[in-house]
């Protein structure tokens, strides 16, 4: 009975996402910090959250800069708080040298029973104040090299691996290192099939990774792109989308309600929900302050936004679209290329 339920739900999640001809189990697999799960256990998923950011610079940063044991006090309720609340997967997006910790993040996931996804990649955004010495000597090969080897043997000596890219570039023009940045991350994902989310904002630094993406053959649904809310034009969204790019508003917070709400009825007028991300880009313990400084929570989606669409007319199927479906789908590992 357990196998047959288990099967209803991968058949469900197919149907909802139109790919009932090629989901299967053996392909679509999500890799978290626990190992690898079939997607259709993801569940209900926050796609961006951070537990630790490191702001201090990629030549001072490290695993000494905070105690394990009391980020964990800090950051466990949190957590604790929106298993109540149904959601079984956590995004973090925190990338190397800005705080990721993959050893702490094993223990959240022990303590917390939720699930949690991490990343490989740089993040090259902020006059590149978080890429090490290497990331500007060495080639787009190089540093793709470094990212496959943590996608095929694991994030240093953890048993962590990556389940997505992360990088993050400079609005407009992109600089040199932003290029490098995507190249490398367009090489990777050749490789290892993990989606690539960058910190982007605008539209204009947006297409001109996709661009970049189509100079090496990967297709825009490898790429999310994430803080779309900061762009304006809501024209371009729908433009993206239709291509296949994930479209991430993943900022929210209350005082952003009714755009988010417009946004959501939008794209389901154009058929395009099924390309929508939202997540809030909360939590931030910050080494160096006291306690870890402000810690803000992951519940204002639930609490307010869910609510809202669901006033608005969203059904419980597009709700399902939103926070499981779409996120099963985006970090699914399989590679994405441009029909030749």
């Amino acid at each position: 009975m357990k196998t047959f339920g288990n099967f209803l739900k991968t058949l469900f999640l197919c149907l909802s996402l139109g790919l009932i001809i090629s989901c299967n189990t053996k392909e679509s697999k999500i890799i978290t910090v626990s190992g690898e799960i079939p997607a259709s256990e993801i569940g209900k998923t926050l796609h961006h959250e951070h537990l630790l950011v490191d702001f201090i610079g990629a030549d001072s940063t490290g695993y000494h800069r905070w105690d394990k044991n009391e980020v964990v006090e800090k950051v466990l309720p949190y957590l604790l708080e929106i298993k109540k609340l149904g959601y079984k997967t956590l995004v973090e997006c925190t990338p190397a040298y800005l705080g990721r910790d993959p050893e702490l993040l094993k223990i959240l996931v022990e303590k917390s029973g939720v699930q949690i996804i991490t990343n490989t990649g740089y993040y090259s955004a902020v006059g590149a104040k978080f890429i090490p010495k290497h990331g500007f000597t060495e080639t787009a090969e190089q540093l793709a090299e470094r990212w496959i080897a943590e996608a095929k043997n694991g994030i240093e000596d953890s048993g962590v691996y990556p389940g997505f890219i992360k990088i993050a570039v400079e609005r407009n023009p992109l600089e040199e290192i932003n290029r490098k940045v995507v190249k490398a991350a367009a090489i990777t994902h050749k490789e290892t099939g993990l989606i690539i989310m960058s910190h982007t904002g605008l539209a204009i630094p947006a297409f001109q990774q996709l661009d970049i993406l189509k100079e090496h053959g990967v297709h825009p649904s490898a790429f999310i792109w994430t803080h779309a809310h900061n762009e304006q034009d809501f024209n371009k969204h729908i433009e993206a989308a239709k291509m296949g790019t994930w479209i991430a508003f993943d900022n929210f917070k209350p005082d952003r309600l009714e755009r988010y709400v417009e946004f959501a009825l939008l794209m389901k007028k154009e058929g395009m929900l099924n390309k929508v991300l939202f997540s809030h880009d909360a939590g931030w313990y910050k080494p160096g302050e006291i306690d870890g400084g402000n810690f803000r929570g992951f519940t204002e989606i639930e609490e307010l936004l869910i609510p809202a669409l669901e006033k608005n007319g969203l059904s419980q199927h597009d709700i399902y679209q939103l926070f499981v479906a779409n996120p099963a789908e985006a970090f699914k590992v399989k590679i994405r290329l441009t029909q030749i």
